[in-house]
């Protein structure tokens, strides 16, 4: 589910991995066989599936480990948040080390983690193993594009990161959809198994296919992991806080014991970015308005985004009674909207401006949540659900592709890697502080009418926090400069 320049990694001195313009290729080279790619393609299909694919089977994990109000969340909310808060290390790690070795271990720790997710016996073994996939996600993905982009070139190359951005795209389709039929017909565990033997595969293919490179041992020492550490754990905090105020209340020490260290954590991965020899995020990253602006909007829309598909997932199965199977269909439209209004919004972010088609998708999306929130209670799909899903959709198709725009166009291609990277690591977050801000807003979530009752509370906050983004993208994010609008339409 997320947005890709048009561009992929190399080795770099700082961040992410660093990311040269395709159509800048002085030749195509020798043509090469596409059978890394797909073994890539495969792995990081995995990776985005797993960032849905759970939502429609909650209901059913539910039931089977007897997860709690606020355990609910978890289930999704360690996947992303690990695979956020650790995706700009796991770049430095494929830039300093063997790109081979790092792919290997991340895809490693992914498989396992999928093969406990599915032996879990309780809710703490299973929100564990989500982090551990999520955290082997945030490894795996860097380290497998920086593969593709040191195998191909010129029009392969190309072709490669076409194929790899519309993966993303079709993510939350697949995801919801293979996520209701694991689950329908061979039960919710089958939704983890079914990575262990693609992993297996996969590993078994890259030994085989992919050249062993170089190591670096010294290079160990310029990985940043105490800062990463810092960051992924005041994630967990603020996360944890948000939880408890709507389990345990604003006033509950949890709740600011939670939020106050939280606080204290991320000033630390601040200041101490600001002091390291090899930050994760170099000080002057940070001054580039563009940037870190769109950056902040990503998140928000992401958040929205991800905590609409984790509670509509729930209303879908508890209150209009779809099974899981049927539930996943029913997403298909909203995938749909959004991959045709990207489409269509790449043609368009030329001539309009993404500032514009910003402003004209959270609008769009703003109508849509306030319908879902007014539509609460109505057990029918194509009344009360589709129209809201189509509204959504049509409005986030075009803020991807713009917000992606806006955010590279003071970019220098030097810091491309960099600034992808930071954009990716904001929607991995925001997606997992959306789903635990809708969660604590919605508040019960196990019985039907608790839930109807959330889902209209969560809905009408949402249009307010998307109130709050229009303003920031009007005060904070300037219009893209001409000549920077060239883009693929790259889906959610």
């Amino acid at each position: 589910m997320t947005p890709h320049t048009n561009e992929g990694p190399t080795a770099t001195h700082h961040g992410a991995a660093h990311t040269p313009v395709p159509h800048l290729e002085a030749a195509d080279g020798p043509r090469r066989s596409w059978s890394v790619f797909g073994l890539m393609i495969a792995a990081q299909f995995m990776v985005i599936l797993d960032v849905s694919v759970v939502n429609v089977a909650l209901p059913s994990i539910s039931r089977g480990l007897h997860l709690s109000a606020d355990q609910y969340q978890w289930a999704v909310s360690a996947y992303v948040l690990l695979s956020g808060g650790l995706l700009l290390l796991g770049g430095r790690i494929a830039d300093l080390l063997e790109r081979r070795g790092a792919f290997l271990a991340g895809l490693g720790l992914f498989t396992a983690a999928s093969l406990t997710s599915g032996l879990a016996q309780g809710p703490l073994a299973l929100i564990l193993s989500r982090a551990g996939q999520g955290a082997g996600a945030a490894l795996l993905t860097p380290a497998a594009l920086s593969i593709i982009m040191t195998t191909y070139a010129g029009r392969q190359r190309q072709t490669a990161l076409a194929v790899w951005g519309t993966v993303g795209s079709l993510g939350i389709a697949a995801g919801v959809l293979l996520g209701g039929a694991l689950t329908s017909a061979l039960g919710w565990r089958a939704v983890f198994f079914i990575n262990v033997p693609i992993g297996i595969a996969v590993a078994a293919g890259t030994l085989r296919l992919v050249p062993q490179g170089e190591a670096q041992p010294r290079a160990i020492r310029r990985l940043d992991a105490p800062g990463a550490a810092t960051l992924v754990g005041g994630l967990l905090l603020l996360v944890f806080g948000i939880e408890a105020t709507g389990t345990a209340g604003w006033a509950a020490p949890r709740t600011w014991v939670c939020l106050i260290l939280a606080a204290v954590l991320l000033a630390g991965f601040a200041l101490r970015e600001k002091r390291a020899d090899n930050p994760l995020v170099p000080p002057s990253t940070w001054r580039i308005r563009s940037l870190v602006s769109a950056s902040a909007v990503m998140a928000g829309v992401t958040g929205v985004v991800v905590g609409a598909i984790f509670l509509t997932s729930l209303y879908l199965q508890t209150v209009v009674g779809s099974s899981a199977l049927v539930a996943g269909l029913q997403f298909l439209p909203l995938a749909a909207a959004i991959t045709v209004a990207a489409s269509v919004a790449s043609k368009l972010v030329g001539p309009l401006g993404a500032r514009t088609l910003i402003l004209g998708g959270l609008v769009v999306m703003a109508a849509g949540v306030l319908l879902l929130a007014s539509r609460a209670g109505g057990t029918s799909y194509v009344t009360d659900v589709l129209p809201g899903f189509l509204l959504v959709g049509a409005g986030v198709g075009p803020m991807f592709v713009a917000i992606a725009v806006a955010a590279m166009s003071d970019v220098s291609r030097e810091k491309s890697g960099l600034a992808s990277g930071l954009m990716m690591t904001g929607h991995e977050i925001g997606a997992a502080l959306g789903v635990a801000a809708l969660t604590a807003v919605a508040g019960d979530l196990a019985t039907s009418a608790g839930l109807i009752d959330g889902y209209a509370r969560a809905f009408t906050a949402t249009a307010g926090v998307l109130a709050g983004l229009f303003l920031l993208t009007v005060l904070a994010v300037p219009a893209a400069k001409p000549g920077t609008t060239h883009v693929r339409a790259h889906g959610h």
